[in-house]
């Protein structure tokens, strides 16, 4: 069943608002955090809203 891109951005924004310390730009820091702070089981959805995560801090760090 494919993951719907606006579930990983739903996901990935609501975290993002309620934790903005718990992240940063390394993919695996976010994997272990969206898999701490969830109730996601599925690997590859975890694995999407991580990354999702890590290209918006990455973002964010670039233009500041």
């Amino acid at each position: 069943m494919p993951i719907k891109p606006g579930y990983v951005k739903k996901t990935g924004n609501i975290l993002l608002e309620r934790y903005p310390d718990a992240f940063s730009d390394d993919f695996e820091h976010n994997k272990d955090g969206v898999d701490t702070l969830t109730n996601i089981e599925a690997k590859d959805v975890r694995n999407r809203v991580a990354g999702f995560i890590s290209r918006k801090k990455r973002a964010k760090a670039a233009e500041a």
